[in-house]
């Protein structure tokens, strides 16, 4: 099949279809009727149109998706063949590639596990042959990612990193061996700056980006401490590296969260366990940011026109994975900006 002839499918970039002569129409047709335009689309329009499925849950369900591909091929519904693989591979586009038995025998705590970065992270390490703790407040969505992977080992357990009853009950899931930590569950702020952001915004953000994180990772360390060995990280945040990209709630949490990485890293180093953060940029996940800030609107909205691509959560996942693993053998203390280059801006 040719370029000129190839089927236009979900798996082709939104970009492909916006420069489409009859898709490009169809999909500003369909932006339109939600009062929106390609501009919305802009930070991810290298993602395959599938991928809006996925991102944008009710707003593009399936059926749209697929009554635009009819539309684009005369009323058929192709398939996505291997030349759309191969596309995508020649496209540069994001490929995860799983390493067999990289997590063998190890048993690794997710928070944050049942969507996005933290579901991407269990996902990845149950598939790499790891026994996966997956917490999560979302039992539903818990239960999903079980049913994802019905082979692999996945211990799900809903529980609320605030609660110290739910701690309990993540290290009674764990076991007297805890591998590793993943410590990836977060939520954002509303994008306020200081003198007008709210006692429970603030109060909210640090309970589940700092305080959560805290308690867990003080309730796993002894077991490391006792094996001699173990590796964390913590998911900090562009907000980690720069004042220009959230809230003073969100950007302050995730400074904290910098800093207990560095002290764990360097208290912990002769007991054999590593601590390292990853900051994210922008990534294609449930977190959204509202703006209830005027002030914080018109400050951060130059910056946020500067962001880089919208990465995956599987990409996030390739980065939390390799501190994690052996692979990351020596690195502590490390910051690891996986962000398409916007902290060097």
């Amino acid at each position: 099949m040719t370029e000129t002839t190839q089927a236009l499918t979900g798996s082709r970039s939104i970009r492909e279809w916006l420069d489409h002569p009859a898709g490009g129409p169809l999909l500003r047709g369909m932006l339109a009727a939600a009062g929106q335009d390609e501009t919305a689309l802009k930070p991810i329009e290298h993602f395959a149109l599938q991928k809006l499925v996925e991102l944008g849950g009710a707003q593009f369900p399936q059926a749209d998706l697929d009554h635009l591909v009819r539309e684009v091929n005369a009323g058929v519904l192709p398939g996505n063949d291997t030349e759309d693989d191969d596309a995508t591979a020649q496209a540069g586009q994001w490929a995860e590639r799983i390493s067999d038995g990289r997590f063998s025998g190890k048993t690794v705590i997710v928070t944050g596990a049942a969507s996005g970065i933290g579901r991407a992270t269990a996902s990845r390490i149950a598939r790499e042959g790891g026994r996966v703790v997956a917490v999560d407040i979302a039992a539903d969505r818990l239960d999903a990612l079980v049913s994802a992977h019905p082979e692999a080992d996945l211990v799900p357990v809903q529980a609320d990193i605030t609660q110290d009853q739910d701690i309990a009950r993540i290290i009674n899931a764990a076991g007297a061996r805890i591998d590793a930590l993943a410590n990836v569950a977060g939520i954002m702020d509303d994008m306020t700056p200081l003198h007008e952001v709210s006692d429970d915004v603030w109060t909210r953000v640090f309970a589940v980006n700092v305080d959560g994180m805290f308690r867990l990772t003080r309730a796993v360390i002894p077991a490391m401490i006792a094996a001699g060995q173990g590796s964390i990280v913590n998911v900090a945040s562009e907000a980690a590296l720069r004042g220009n990209s959230a809230g003073v709630a969100y950007t302050a949490s995730k400074h904290a969260v910098l800093g207990m990485t560095r002290s764990t890293a360097f208290m912990y180093a002769p007991q054999g366990i590593r601590v390292n953060a990853v900051a994210p940029g922008p990534v294609a996940t449930g977190i959204e940011a509202t703006f209830r800030s005027e002030l914080g609107a018109k400050r951060l909205g130059p910056f946020m026109q500067m962001i880089p691509p919208v990465a995956e959560a599987s990409q996030l996942a390739a980065s939390i994975t390799f501190l994690l693993s052996d692979d990351g053998t020596n690195i502590s203390g490390a910051v690891l900006p996986s962000d398409g280059a916007w902290s060097v801006q």
